[in-house]
């Protein structure tokens, strides 16, 4: 399959909560991880996560549906063609 290159952008909403399993997530998939920058948003009780990817569209997609079941966390990803 093609490799794609993307971004992520991942909002948790209860970082406390979910830190574990999305940290074990990202761990998980780290082959796939090119970059990293996540920015805590005290004022707003958010946790901002930003992921450059190199991957297969099914690589990145099982990423972000990880990603994205668990509580409070929402994903977006853009992909090249």
């Amino acid at each position: 399959m093609e490799r794609r290159i993307g971004v992520i952008g991942i909002v948790v909403e209860n970082r406390k909560e979910v830190s574990d399993k999305l940290n074990k997530i990202l761990s998980d998939h780290g082959d796939i991880i090119v970059g990293r920058m996540g920015i805590p948003y005290k004022e707003r009780g958010l946790c901002v996560i930003s992921l450059i990817v190199d991957g297969t569209t099914d690589e990145i997609g099982a990423l972000t549906g990880k990603l994205g079941s668990l509580p409070g966390v929402k994903v977006k990803s853009a992909l090249t063609k």
